[in-house]
């Protein structure tokens, strides 16, 4: 089917009654009683880019009613959703209902024959969406129970509001779940401050415009990351405030005493990256160039360079960049520090004078660690330098 033309004017906003309101499972249906069956995969619609759920409340083999819900694309190819949701009436075989999308505003009118095939449902008919008709044929369809649907969409929204430390959720990587309506709002407030807010968390999924609200992640430094928190907590719409999975992965993570890092009770940036860059040029066997924080999520990032030896007389230059991340070892206060070290990056050029020799590298296309495997020794090299403790993954701990 042509995919919708029309466009979803901003956030929408769900009833959570509109529909799928049961939090728990229902009892089990006793003969002759009425029981609600699932199907989430009818084929067909919006080119196969639509979300179905389709309920059904039996008496025995008899439908009685149905409810449908459809999420699709705004427009073709965009991310942004619409959604429908529509009674349906029952005769028989046939389904037919009407109503009008949730963002766009557009009518729609559904008419479905619903056809058993062992212990499958065939379904055709037509749904249109304003000028646009899809024709369905889907077969193969198998229905859910109460149980087993609640099962299916079941999710963790990935905010902890009170993790007892940061070995499971990261230290400067926050999100919010907040009502959609509230959401915009929320976000024109996050402006001018020192936060970065992943972009990919603004989509509003089919999960969100059911829900009724989004979770929106946000990195930011560490030590202010508790403050933000709090704040996200008071704003209008807001749902839970927390910290989430992020940057740090405990294989290359270490932990040591934070007293000898701070000053006034403040991290003391300087003399950590003085630190950090003298052992790193070591483990490199390369120069220091820079060292740069980021004053939004309290990242370091450390340059060096060193002579490549990929092609010795041509006397090229590898310039290794490698980030860090400082933050408390829990939340509320700690006498600990943990030092995230990403995988060093590579890029070589040529810097010799004169004429230069262009160089293309895409060895790295698509590894999101930068392109080089860490064999520097670096975060063992750290750990030695700082008297640190490693994570034992075996037994969950520090050792």
């Amino acid at each position: 089917m042509r995919a919708l033309l029309w466009c979803l004017g901003g956030l929408v906003v769900v009833s959570p009654n509109l529909l799928f309101a049961q939090d728990r499972p229902l009892p089990k249906a006793m003969p002759g009683s009425a029981e609600v069956r699932y199907f989430t995969s009818i084929d067909g619609l919006m080119e196969g880019n639509a979300d179905v759920i389709l309920k059904e409340t039996r008496q025995g083999k008899t439908v009685t009613g149905a409810v449908l819900d459809v999420c699709y694309p705004a427009e073709k190819g965009s991310d942004r959703k619409d959604r429908f949701v529509v009674n349906l009436s029952v005769n028989g075989s046939t389904l037919t209902g009407t109503t009008q999308s949730i963002g766009g505003k557009l009518p729609v009118a559904v008419t479905l024959t619903r056809k058993p095939t062992g212990d499958t449902f065939e379904f055709d008919g037509r749904v249109s969406v304003g000028q646009t008709v899809t024709k369905v044929t889907s077969t193969d369809n198998a229905d859910l129970s109460e149980a087993e649907f609640n099962d299916a969409r079941t999710t963790d929204d990935g905010v902890t509001a009170t993790p007892k430390d940061f070995t499971e959720v990261s230290p400067e990587a926050i999100a919010v779940k907040v009502k959609l309506d509230a959401a915009a709002d929320l976000l024109k407030g996050l402006r001018g401050q020192n936060v970065e807010v992943a972009l990919n968390s603004l989509e509003v999924t089919c999960e969100a415009l059911r829900a009724g609200a989004q979770v929106i992640d946000i990195n930011v430094d560490p030590e202010r990351a508790p403050s933000v928190i709090a704040r996200l907590k008071a704003s209008p719409g807001v749902i839970a405030a927390g910290w989430s999975t992020g940057m740090f992965d405990m294989e290359r993570t270490i932990r040591f005493p934070a007293a000898e890092w701070r000053t006034n009770g403040k991290l003391n940036r300087d003399k950590l990256a003085t630190a950090i860059s003298s052992v790193l040029e070591k483990a490199l066997d390369a120069k220091p160039v820079s060292t740069k924080w980021s004053d939004d999520i309290g990242k370091l990032t450390l340059t060096f360079k060193r002579p490549s030896e990929v092609v010795p007389a041509l006397g090229l230059t590898d310039t290794v960049e490698v980030t860090a991340l400082p933050g408390p070892d829990k939340p509320g206060g700690s006498d600990h520090i943990m030092l995230w070290v990403g995988v060093p990056s590579t890029t070589t050029t040529d810097e010799t004078e004169g004429p230069k020799l262009n160089l293309a590298d895409d060895s790295s296309a698509g590894d999101d660690e930068g392109g080089e495997t860490d064999n520097s020794g670096a975060v063992d090299a750290l750990a030695k330098q700082f008297k640190a403790q490693r994570w034992d993954a075996d037994k969950s701990a520090w050792k």
